[in-house]
């Protein structure tokens, strides 16, 4: 009797662990206050990203981005390396485009700043654009740029940057390649 007790025991112990380990970690979230209801929260590690719902004292609720509902675990959430999208009132997004080897890399670089101060308002001027060489790839000198904005404007930028950079540089007749491939056949 007093072995199946102290077996019994052991069985609810480990059955009681998660939802202890969740409440614990649910009520460390509710005073820690890492993320907040409403904020866009980013868990790479679980490939999750989208607005939190609420904190409860078991789980977390996310709606995605695409408006999949997903419900994690507290020990979980609280565990895991969590980026707030929302916390700052700026954002920094980023777009790459690749010119030919045989164009001016400053002249593209100029083309692309007077195109975003004037058709991109809402960019930062301070912290100003970068424009950076990312890669001396296949077929292209890639240019990386980075602007900073208003987090509001946070899904929005980055197709507006690649469209306005692809147009300023068509428009300035500065070559974007595309990859070529030569195969070539020995002979049979």
């Amino acid at each position: 009797m007093l072995v199946a007790g102290g077996i019994f025991g052991v069985v609810i112990g480990f059955a009681t662990q998660s939802v202890v380990s969740n409440l614990i970690s649910g009520i460390f979230l509710m005073i820690e206050k890492p993320v907040r209801q409403g904020d866009s929260v980013e868990i790479p590690a679980e490939n999750i990203s989208g607005t939190l719902i609420d904190i409860s004292t078991f789980s977390v609720r996310v709606r995605q981005f695409d408006g999949t509902l997903i419900r994690i675990p507290n020990e979980k959430f609280f565990t895991s390396n969590i980026r707030s999208l929302t916390s700052s009132l700026v954002r920094r997004s980023q777009g790459i485009v690749g010119i030919a080897y045989k164009e001016d890399i400053d002249g593209a670089i100029l083309v692309l700043q007077k195109a975003i101060a004037q058709l991109m308002p809402f960019v930062l001027v301070e912290p100003a654009p970068e424009f950076r060489i990312s890669e001396l790839g296949d077929s292209s000198v890639n240019i990386e740029i980075l602007v900073w904005h208003p987090r509001e404007d946070w899904g929005e930028v980055q197709p507006k940057l690649l469209k306005i950079a692809k147009n300023a540089l068509d428009e300035a007749g500065i070559e974007i390649p595309f990859p070529q491939r030569v195969i070539w056949h020995g002979k049979d």
